[in-house]
C-alpha cells in the first residue's frame, strides 16, 4: 500500500472515530435533556403544615397543606407558602445543576451553559421572601369596648 493510500486510510478512521464520539454526546446530551425535563424539587416548611412541588422551569406543580393550616395566621401562612416556594424552587435548580454536571462532567462547560442561560433568560434565582413574620394573636375583645358607644335612651345608636 502507498503512503498515500495509508493516509488516507487514517483519515477516514479518524474521521469515524470522530462521527462515533459525537453519537456518543449526542445520545448522552439527549438522555441529559429527557432527565431535566423531569427534573422537580420538593421543599416543606419547617413545622411540615406546607408542601411545594416546583418543576424544571420553576413553576410550582402542587402545594399541600396539612390540617395544622388551619391554626395557622394568614399573614404566617403566606410567608410559609413563600418561603417555602422559594426552596422547592431552589431544590429544583439544584437537581438541574446535578443532571447537567453527570452528563457534561465537572468542568467549564456547566459554568459557560449556566451564565449562557442567565444571559438568555435573565436572573431566575428563587429570590428569599426573607424572615417569617411571627405569628399575630388577636387582639382579645372586651364587652365594655364593645358597648363603649351604645346609648339604650338613643334607640340603640351611638353617642
Amino acid at each position: 500500500m502507498s503512503e498515500y493510500a495509508s493516509r488516507l486510510l487514517r483519515r477516514i478512521d479518524a474521521i469515524d472515530t470522530a462521527a462515533a464520539d459525537t453519537r456518543r454526546r449526542t445520545e448522552a446530551y439527549q438522555h441529559m435533556a429527557g432527565e431535566l425535563k423531569g427534573v422537580t424539587g420538593r421543599a416543606s416548611s419547617a413545622d411540615g403544615a406546607v408542601t411545594v412541588v416546583a418543576g424544571p422551569g420553576g413553576e410550582v406543580k402542587d402545594i399541600t397543606f396539612t390540617e395544622q393550616t388551619r391554626t395557622v395566621a394568614p399573614a404566617a401562612l403566606a410567608t410559609a407558602v413563600l418561603h417555602t416556594i422559594a426552596a422547592a424552587r431552589a431544590n429544583a435548580t439544584r437537581r438541574q445543576a446535578e443532571v447537567v454536571r453527570r452528563g457534561l462532567g465537572d468542568t467549564d462547560l456547566l459554568d459557560r451553559v449556566l451564565d449562557s442561560d442567565q444571559r438568555l433568560f435573565g436572573d431566575q434565582r428563587p429570590v428569599d421572601p426573607g424572615p417569617a413574620a411571627p405569628p399575630r394573636r388577636p387582639q382579645p375583645v372586651h364587652e365594655d369596648d364593645f358597648f363603649h358607644d351604645f346609648n339604650v335612651f338613643d334607640g340603640g345608636t351611638a353617642r
